[in-house]
């Protein structure tokens, strides 16, 4: 007879399958893995479910990619894992899921379910929305125009490649938490059309006659769009840095690393020689040519010494 069981399965069925666990193992304490907690506790008490064995968790780890194939024996280490009671959580069942978290190298988070659910609509399930609607305008791009895809358009449609399926179950399980964000996306959404619209309508005018545009209506549009990039950048600089930190600001190197085994493991290594940490890394493959960039960040003040460094090691430099 277990001791604890883990039921990992889409939102839309998690509530029902946790309701049989409890059934069939009347000792053990069930836990589900669900991304969304409020929908599964809500389907848990109206089934009449003993809440006092279950506790909802939900490990933050993992990548667009699903299935064994995907699996990583470090894929919890140093990864939040949220632990959220059902109000009626026994003690000892909810040590039995922080005890889970913390076996596999996870950092047990406490939450409550709207808490839980508000929290992952932000930094998980709208980007996820975004992520997939930017990913979709791709489909009518001019032949052509993806050659010139670089490294920013990867990062921002990268988990775009996700299940449908399950992310249908998520979003709609989640929908109260979601909504809210995602219109307050589309009204700034629409203040960036509507200065864009007005950008383009001086111009047009300005095309037209050969009067210049209006300096009021440039003044707000443009204001209007600066003003949503610094939004951007001060919501960015929110997100924990390295270690769960204060992000940082650091110097990029970028070195041209050939396309060939054992050039990368090379470059660490002759980075480590020259007694400098990797604090950052990011790659890029250079279009229709056999080298990637990686752009290697470090502490502010090194990046001279290690250019220096890389280029006595025979290193080519971008930029």
């Amino acid at each position: 007879e277990p001791v604890l069981v883990v039921v990992a399965a889409p939102p839309d069925v998690t509530a029902d399958v946790v309701a049989a666990e409890l059934a069939a193992h009347p000792r053990a304490v069930v836990t589900d893995v669900a991304s969304v907690k409020g929908a599964v506790l809500d389907g848990l008490r109206r089934s009449g479910a003993d809440l006092s064995r279950y506790v909802g968790s939900h490990p933050m780890a993992g990548s667009e990619r699903s299935g064994p194939t995907a699996a990583r024996p470090d894929l919890f280490t140093g990864r939040p894992w949220v632990v959220v009671g059902s109000g009626e959580s026994t003690p000892q069942a909810v040590l039995a899921v922080r005890d889970l978290a913390n076996d596999v190298g996870a950092t047990p988070v406490m939450l409550d379910a709207r808490a839980h659910d508000a929290a992952v609509a932000m930094v998980s399930h709208v980007p996820q929305v975004a992520a997939s609607l930017v990913a979709a305008r791709l489909g009518h791009a001019e032949p052509g125009a993806l050659d010139l895809a670089g490294q920013g358009l990867r990062d921002v449609t990268r988990i775009a490649a996700s299940d449908p399926a399950l992310w249908t179950s998520i979003l709609a399980a989640n929908a109260p938490a979601v909504l809210p964000v995602l219109t307050a996306i589309r009204d700034d959404l629409d203040r960036v059309v509507t200065a864009l619209a007005a950008a383009a309508d001086g111009d047009r005018a300005t095309a037209e006659d050969g009067a210049p545009e209006p300096a009021t209506t440039a003044h707000g549009a443009l204001g209007t769009i600066a003003a949503a990039i610094a939004a951007g950048n001060a919501g960015v600089a929110r997100i924990p840095g390295k270690h769960g930190g204060l992000r940082r600001s650091y110097d990029v190197v970028t070195v041209l690393v050939p396309d060939r085994p054992g050039e990368l493991a090379r470059l660490f290594a002759d980075v480590g020689g020259a007694g400098i940490n990797i604090e950052e890394l990011e790659l890029e493959h250079a279009p229709r040519q056999p080298v990637g960039l990686a752009a290697i960040s470090v502490l502010p003040g090194l990046r001279e010494r290690l250019e220096q460094e890389l280029l006595d090691r025979g290193w080519r430099l971008a930029g």
